[in-house]
């Protein structure tokens, strides 16, 4: 298993910054952030989705993508993402991307997946999504860039089996799914090792953070209240040790892509330090026992 970082946690790192920052902490790919920049706060603070500095911009065409091209290269890393924002059924967005993907020579980019949130019955979703994914994998395999479905909390595809009934059918080689056990503490937890045997060869994508539960006062009946939040990776509820030898007992040997929103590090390079030494640590320990 190799490392990688999705830019959305390095949000005050340029993009040339961003690349001799991961080169130095021993990470090998970067998943390129891709969607319209938020216009800088009057603090010129940066922020994970909205000012965030590691992102490309859609509307700069072919000199942003070469810039961040180059900037990826000059490091000797790998664009193993090129990651957006679609809505499931933006077949159009989806082509751009695609083309955007190839350009950088990227091996993935991330589908559009329907949000659940009761206002629409989940079939009427799922229909959407399923003749959107198609279309979707014909599209992959024209641009020969694999299309993947992140397993994410508030949407219908929140847990392993929900990803694996929307991928049902389609080609593994150009659709695959993101399982991010972190999202997963939200909503969505199945054991780690079946979650992993269900995607079986639409396993394709690994992200690492991590998150956690606790109680925040009482609701209006006077039950307990309970939220979520993000945590650092070894503080949340994901047991990254067991996780990862889930993923060596079943085959796995992608990559494993820090998406840190914990804020624990008081900058980008401290973070990905952390994660190549405790994620890679882990990896090279638990690899000998297989």
């Amino acid at each position: 298993m190799k490392l990688s970082v999705f830019t959305v946690a390095t949000p005050e790192l340029e993009p040339e910054e961003l690349a001799a920052a991961a080169k130095l902490a021993g990470i090998h790919g970067i998943e390129w952030r891709y969607k319209e920049r938020a216009p800088q706060t009057v603090d010129g603070l940066s922020s994970f989705w909205g000012n965030n500095l590691s992102t490309i911009s859609p509307s700069g065409g072919e000199a942003e993508l070469t810039r961040f091209k180059q900037a990826t290269e000059l490091h000797g890393l790998t664009t193993i993402s090129v990651t957006p924002y679609l809505r499931a059924g933006d077949l159009e967005g989806t082509e751009e991307v695609l083309k955007a993907a190839r350009y950088m020579g990227a091996s993935y980019i991330r589908l559009g997946v329907p949000g659940y949130d009761r206002s629409k019955p989940f079939g009427e979703l799922f229909d959407l999504a399923i003749a959107y994914l198609k279309e979707a994998e014909a599209l992959c395999k024209r641009y020969e860039v694999k299309g993947l479905i992140e397993i994410h909390h508030g949407t219908i595809a929140a847990s392993a089996s929900g990803a694996r009934r929307l991928c049902e059918g389609l080609d593994p080689s150009f659709i695959g799914v993101l399982f991010d056990p972190g999202n997963s503490v939200f909503e969505g937890f199945e054991n780690y090792r079946m979650a992993l045997e269900i995607l079986g060869p639409y396993l394709a994508h690994v992200h690492v953070k991590n998150a956690g539960w606790k109680a925040d006062g009482k609701t209006e009946d006077g039950s307990a209240n309970w939220v979520c939040d993000w945590e650092g990776l070894k503080e949340g509820m994901v047991p990254w040790r067991q996780v990862i030898a889930d993923l060596l007992a079943v085959g796995y040997d992608g990559y494993l892509g820090v998406e840190d929103f914990s804020k624990q590090f008081a900058d980008s390079p401290s973070m990905l330090n952390h994660f190549s030494e405790y994620i890679g640590g882990l990896v090279a320990e638990l690899r000998q026992d297989v």
